[in-house]
């Protein structure tokens, strides 16, 4: 069971609701550790004083920012808790907004709030289910690990309090000072907006985060599997070529039939149940079945039936 990462309270107008936060989020990146090529020897790092050359302790090294011509203010981190305690300790609900207010570009980490104790679940429940009614984040800042930060809470369909940390809008940069210059948008030619819009619609789905898995990391999984059994390392795909203007439409038209004609069979296994998918997938000796939600048995049955429909 995962431990809190931080305890406190949402204050919202003069309600307080003690909480607990937990990381809802994974990283599944494989890490590696460094090594000196051509040898098993292990590169190291360490915490060391830059004047004597000696080792420092974790628990003796303090923070200094630079004031200029490099000098230096030294900040004990007691310091940072000291300047603002209750912040460290209260997460305050200025405002709600409307969640489709939010652009995308502000979200960073999503973390679950949860009641502390029991006798607090009445406010909490609350609160959630008022957010929820009304498609309304609480717009909240506090204090974590000596950083101050902006969040958004929501409701969440799991009857959980969602938080998910924002940048500030300083924290954003400028487009126009970080590219070489913006793109010039010409309008686009009728037809071809016509055929990219079809091709959008043709490829428009439910929101379903199940039918998307992390392929880069299983491939890495596989070179050091490969690499560990002795066996060639086979490359991946070239990236695709760039689309030249002349061949635009002729390209969204390609793209559109193609659609069409992978759409055809895939509607008729729609209409299907997940024990019907199933048995196809039996039939079709697709492994790892039976840990497949229905849209992944649709997809690997849709996949493995192709080459018959083509043959």
């Amino acid at each position: 069971m995962a431990r809190p990462i931080w305890h406190g309270a949402i204050n919202f107008g003069l309600v307080t609701v003690p909480v607990d936060l937990y990381s809802a989020t994974d990283d599944h990146t494989i890490s590696f550790r460094q090594f000196e090529r051509g040898t098993t020897d292990r590169i190291r790092y360490k915490r060391v004083n830059e004047r004597t050359g000696e080792e420092v302790a974790f628990a003796d090294i303090v923070k200094g920012a630079e004031v200029g011509a490099g000098e230096y203010v030294i900040i004990d981190p007691e310091e940072l808790d000291q300047i603002a305690p209750g912040r460290s300790r209260t997460l305050d609900i200025s405002s709600f907004v409307d969640l489709e207010e939010i652009d995308p570009i502000h979200f960073q980490k999503t973390y679950w709030l949860a009641p502390s104790k029991e006798e607090y679940t009445k406010a909490y429940g609350l609160l959630l289910q008022a957010m929820r009614k009304t498609n309304r984040a609480g717009i909240a800042t506090f204090v974590m690990r000596g950083k101050e930060y902006l969040t958004a809470v929501r409701a969440s369909d799991d009857d959980l309090l969602v938080l998910t940390t924002l940048l500030f809008a300083e924290d954003l940069r400028d487009p126009a000072k970080e590219l070489k210059s913006l793109p010039e948008i010409t309008p686009a030619r009728g037809k071809e907006l016509d055929m990219a819009i079809t091709l959008v619609d043709s490829m428009t789905e439910q929101w379903n985060p199940e039918d998307y898995h992390d392929t880069y990391t299983q491939r890495v999984e596989q070179l050091i599997e490969d690499k560990k059994q002795g066996r060639e390392v086979v490359a991946g795909e070239e990236p695709s070529t760039p689309t030249k203007v002349v061949d635009l439409f002729e390209a969204l038209t390609k793209s559109v039939e193609g659609r069409k004609k992978r759409r055809q069979p895939d509607e008729e296994l729609d209409n299907l149940s997940k024990a019907d998918l199933d048995k196809l997938a039996r039939e079709l000796d697709i492994k790892g079945r039976s840990k497949m939600t229905r849209s992944e048995l649709e997809k690997a049955v849709s996949a493995a039936s192709s080459p018959r429909r083509a043959s």
